[in-house]
């Protein structure tokens, strides 16, 4: 078992996403953003260190790199950390749809000879809901709490708007908005994921 923290944006929760409470079980696909960068980064207390099973899962013919934890976590990457199992952040880095003919998993016939390889990454858990179709992450949600950022205009003037660094707050709820509304960025849920079934 495993207790992982997720960041759910507004927009994908506004989209296409269902609020959840406080001991609910949800299913998501995850995504891991490596360099923790979401809304501008400062997410230290929220990066997750994950050691896990390389695997490769198609969508659409493309090869998406996914880490499958021991105690049931599953995510997909954005980069292929084949040539890199340190983890160094050095490694070939090509994205899903790269080379084909590795491991894909059990049953997935890759060639690759012998076990999957097994790396360790860090960064932000996130629910990724759009794009490829992603193995998901089943679990229980143990705690919410509302992610609240502040954001500023780029330049004068301007309409685009960008992240103010160290504005970030964290509110505790029982459940999660349909929608935000202003300075409202997503939920940070910590997920207690069940060890897999034998």
């Amino acid at each position: 078992m495993g207790l992982w923290r997720v960041f759910y944006a507004d927009w994908q929760m506004e989209c296409c996403g269902t609020p959840f409470s406080v001991g609910d079980e949800v299913t998501w696909p995850l995504l891991l953003d490596e360099g923790g960068e979401t809304l501008g980064g400062g997410w230290a207390g929220a990066l997750s260190r994950i050691t896990a099973t390389v695997e490769y899962v198609r969508d659409d013919g493309a090869e998406i790199p996914v880490l499958r934890a021991d105690d049931g976590l599953v995510v997909a990457l954005r980069a292929d950390p084949e040539g890199d199992p340190a983890g160094t952040g050095r490694g070939r880095g090509k994205g899903a749809g790269g080379r084909m003919g590795r491991h894909t998993g059990p049953g997935g016939g890759g060639t690759g000879p012998g076990p999957a390889p097994r790396v360790a990454r860090s960064g932000l858990l996130g629910v990724e809901r759009h794009g490829a179709r992603l193995p998901e992450t089943t679990g229980t949600v143990r705690t919410i709490h509302r992610v609240h950022q502040e954001f500023a205009p780029t330049a004068p003037g301007s309409r685009s708007r960008e992240p103010v660094p160290a504005s970030r707050s964290f509110e505790a709820v029982d459940r999660t908005p349909r929608w935000f509304g202003e300075g409202g960025a997503g939920v940070l849920a910590e997920l207690h994921v069940p060890a897999p079934r034998t």
